[in-house]
Order: C-alpha cells, then sequence, then structure tokens
C-alpha cells in the first residue's frame, strides 16, 4: 500500500504565482538560469539555482550559494511573497498544453514506499547530481520541486479530483511558454480521507520524471533520521512533494537521436547495414514514426522510414524498447556506440522540438538522426515492475511541472 499525504504547503500568494513559478532547476545550465532570472527577482529559478546571484567566481556548488537559497527563502516567506496554509491538504494541479490537460494530485510520498519499492524506479540516479540537491534541501528545509508520479488510474481518486474541479481554483495562470497552470485546494476531511485510502490500496507507483530529486529527498530523510534517532517516522523528513498522474492522462514525447558521423562507413556502406535489420522506405515528406516498430532516419538530405525486421523484435520488457532496437542494432554494432551516456558522438534531443530541429543538426553539426515513435507508459510501467532499467533518454515528459507552485517544509 501507498502512504500519499496531504501537507502543509507554503505556496505563492495568488498575485504573485505566475512571476513566481520557473522550470525544473535542471532545465538549464548556469549562463541560460542566469539570463532567465534577469529581470525576474521572484522567479523561483533564483531559489533553486541561487548561484545566479553570484558573479561566475563563485563555484555553483559553494557553500554560500545554499546559504543564499536559504536566505532569498526565508526573507520572501517573512515579505508575503509566499503564504502558510493552516491545515494539511491535497493539491489538483492541471496543466494544460496545447488544448490537452493533464491533471494531478500534489501530496507528500513516503521516503520508505521509495526504499521498499512501492515507489518504483526505471533510471540509475548520478551521485554527483544528487549531492546538489541534498544540499538544497538540507540547508532550506525544504522541497521545492516536485516529484513527477504516475500511478493506474483509480475510480475514487478521479471522482474526488473531478469534484475539486468544480470549485474555483486557487490559482489560474498562463507562463510564458503558453501552458496554463490551474490549482485547486481539497482540505474537507471525507475527500481527504477518501483520496488517502484510495492511495493505500494501490500498492504500485511509478517514478515518471525526477529520479534525482527523488533521490536526494530521500537522503535527505535518511540522514535526519540518524541526526534524531528518536523519530516516530511522521515528521515531514520522512515524505517527499509528488504530483501524482493517473496513467490515462499522461503523454510521453518521443526522444530523439542524432550522431555526429557513420563510424567510418559511406552513406552506401551504413544504409546497407541498416537494411539487413530494418525495411527502408524512403519518404518526400518527414518521417515521423506512426507506430511502434518505426523510425525517421534523417541522413544527406533526405527522410527514409525504417520498419525493424521481426527478427530483430523482442519481447523483453527493456530490450523491446524501440529506443533500445536502435541502440543494440545500429548505434552500437553499425556506428560503434557503445555508452550513449557518456559517448560524445551522440546527442540527444526532445520530441518537444520537432523534427525541423533534427534536420537543422544534421545539416549543422551531425551526419544522422533518428526520430522515435514515443515510449508508451504500459512499457514504462512494465520495466519498472520487471525491476530494469530503461536505455538513457527514453522518456520525454510535457508539459514540465513548475517549481515554486508547491514547497514542502521538512
Amino acid at each position: 500500500m501507498a502512504v500519499i499525504k496531504p501537507f502543509v504547503c507554503v505556496r505563492p500568494e495568488e498575485g504573485v504565482v505566475s512571476q513566481v513559478a520557473a522550470l525544473p532547476y535542471d532545465v538549464y545550465n548556469r549562463e541560460e538560469a542566469k539570463k532567465e532570472v534577469a529581470g525576474k527577482p521572484l522567479s523561483f529559478l533564483n531559489i533553486d539555482r541561487a548561484e545566479t546571484q553570484f558573479d561566475d567566481s563563485v563555484d555553483t556548488y559553494a557553500p554560500e550559494v545554499y546559504q543564499k537559497a536559504k536566505e532569498l527563502l526565508e526573507k520572501e516567506i517573512a515579505d508575503g511573497t509566499f503564504l502558510t496554509d493552516e491545515e494539511q491538504a491535497y493539491y489538483v494541479y492541471e496543466l494544460t498544453m496545447n488544448g490537452r490537460a493533464q491533471t494531478g494530485i500534489v501530496a507528500c510520498a513516503s521516503i520508505d514506499d521509495y526504499l521498499n519499492n512501492v515507489i518504483k524506479k526505471h533510471e540509475n540516479t548520478l551521485a554527483a547530481k544528487e549531492q546538489d540537491r541534498i544540499t538544497h534541501v538540507d540547508t532550506t528545509s525544504a522541497q521545492t520541486g516536485p516529484i513527477f508520479l504516475a500511478y493506474r488510474a483509480n475510480a475514487v481518486i478521479n471522482e474526488k479530483v473531478n469534484a475539486a474541479k468544480e470549485k474555483k481554483a486557487i490559482y489560474d495562470f498562463i507562463s510564458e511558454d503558453g501552458i496554463r497552470h490551474a490549482v485547486w485546494k481539497i482540505n474537507e476531511k471525507e475527500s481527504v480521507e477518501a483520496i488517502a485510502n484510495a492511495f493505500a490500496s494501490i500498492d504500485q507507483i511509478y517514478i515518471a520524471d525526477g529520479h534525482h530529486r527523488a533521490a536526494s529527498a530521500v537522503k535527505v530523510g535518511l540522514k535526519r533520521r540518524s541526526e534524531n534517532p528518536g523519530f516516530s517516522g511522521k515528521e515531514e523528513f520522512n515524505f517527499f512533494l509528488s504530483v501524482l498522474f493517473p496513467d490515462e492522462q499522461l503523454m510521453i514525447m518521443d526522444y530523439n537521436r542524432v550522431v555526429k558521423d557513420l563510424n567510418g562507413l559511406s552513406s552506401e556502406e551504413f544504409m546497407e547495414k541498416v537494411s539487413e535489420k530494418f525495411t527502408i522506405t524512403p519518404s518526400d515528406t518527414q518521417a515521423k514514426p506512426a507506430k511502434k516498430g518505426e523510425v525517421g532516419m534523417f541522413l544527406d538530405g533526405k527522410w527514409y522510414l525504417l520498419t525493424v525486421k521481426e527478427a530483430f523484435t523482442s519481447t523483453d520488457p527493456v530490450d523491446g524498447l524501440d529506443v533500445a532496437v536502435l541502440q543494440n542494432e545500429v548505434l552500437t554494432p553499425i556506428l560503434g556506440i557503445g555508452d550513449p551516456k557518456t559517448d560524445k558522438r551522440i546527442d540527444f534531443i526532445g520530441g518537444i522540438r520537432g523534427l525541423n530541429e533534427l534536420e537543422r543538426r544534421v545539416k549543422e553539426d551531425m551526419k544522422v538522426a533518428f526520430a522515435m515513435y514515443p515510449t508508451s507508459i504500459a512499457e514504462l510501467f512494465a520495466v519498472a515492475d520487471a525491476g530494469r532499467l530503461m536505455p538513457p533518454k527514453s522518456t520525454w515528459f510535457e508539459p514540465k511541472l513548475r517549481s515554486g507552485i508547491f514547497i514542502h517544509r521538512i
């Protein structure tokens, strides 16, 4: 059973929420983050990436950077930029992009559920990336970027979410990128209990996005347990901020690949090797895959649709993924890319940027591009249920959850 609890939320005053809400900290490098916060004193990115408050001589991970984040957060709570709700509540968070809405519940998940694999993972995490958020959460005593969780849809939760949306939203704004964000509060005792009980009947919840944030929150919780040996398990550090979406509402976008060269092969030699494993069909238009087993390829100014031959498909939850088939049958044996996490010859492009971006990169600094069919949420669940890991860059979720709308103090 999953423990998904209401919490006392620290959140922006309604009049400034659109100025506060920011894309996740890891969307930007340091230079981009600095540009993004210029002229935006209330952007939460100032707190999430507090190195933006210093000149470049100060290390991104210097202790004073995290102290600055704490100082800014405390100042904005004190001056009324952020309010602290009086009671524990759930929140409904709806994001609408291009006319398509997805609606989740903002709540706190249990670090024990993470440790006991009730909350399932499909990616490895890197210690260096974890350490930054561990220090940020521990120094500020706050979780500021929610973890994106998914679960199999539940009728009771759907009913309570729909009922909440009949009320007046506490926030309703459109961010600079055109995404509409609307939030409702659920604090009625009967609804809160019904939602908590419904989640308690669910024994499998999945991290969709935010593996590093989740791992960092859990490690801070474990650190605080060791510092407080008499802990009861009910302290806020035992839980981490999340937004939970039913599987039926989620859309995973394609995560595409571009490669710098053909590993010493001519285009003809390369095509010949690919044709052993895929049927190659020339396309007069951009070859966007329409179903699993198809890959679009852009080479020498032309598009082709690749359809994997049956002998190279697999029923294995990992090896059967389109991204794995491409890796195992083309990228590794033909193009010589053994580890896509570290090989500098490959780059990854989120589907939000479209196939025009693949064409641009091939014309500019790459040789060949591959347009993927999106991994499905069912495939993600199957990999996690098998206790396996997905290949790198298998999923791209849109729209991105904003940081700064919901804060969980620990």
